[in-house]
């Protein structure tokens, strides 16, 4: 791989390292994005990033659970290859979705035990609910323009 790719796989590890992620699953997400073929097993993974099996295998397992990676079976191999997922960047705000839900749910919860405190108590908990409220509710509307787009865009 030329030092213009394996300099952008570093930098997109610490784009990950910047948002309290680990850099390997930057790193390796970032192969994946950028290989042909778009597959590649543990063992490629490692070898082109000079890294062990077991920090490959702890990043591709957090890719796959988060979504953005799935493992792939070739018939008549034994090693999983992997790629990025189609369609991944969909998925994860349909789970952010969910998780800003959580969010406003808790501040709710937190309201309610505030029930008698003065307004000026529970703005910072009302700021919240209203906030996740928010993206909660216009999250779908933005998805579903995506993909409508996405379908318009494609061949």
């Amino acid at each position: 791989m030329d030092e213009a790719r394996l300099g952008y796989v570093e930098d997109f590890g610490l784009l990950f390292d910047r948002f309290g992620l680990p850099r390997m699953i930057g790193r390796v997400l970032a192969l994946l994005l950028i290989s042909e073929p778009p597959e590649l097993t543990a063992e490629e993974l490692a070898g082109t990033l000079r890294a062990s099996r077991g920090s490959i295998s702890t990043a591709t397992r957090a890719l796959v659970a988060l979504g953005l990676v799935q493992r792939v079976r070739r018939p008549g191999e034994r090693r999983d290859h992997f790629r990025v997922k189609p369609d991944a960047w969909s998925e994860i705000l349909r789970r952010e979705t969910a998780s800003l839900e959580s969010f406003r749910d808790m501040a709710e919860r937190g309201l309610g035990l505030m029930r008698d405190d003065p307004p000026e108590a529970r703005r910072n908990l009302e700021e919240m609910r209203d906030f996740y409220d928010y993206w909660a509710t216009e999250m779908p509307a933005i998805l579903e323009r995506w993909e409508s787009r996405r379908q318009k865009e494609q061949p």
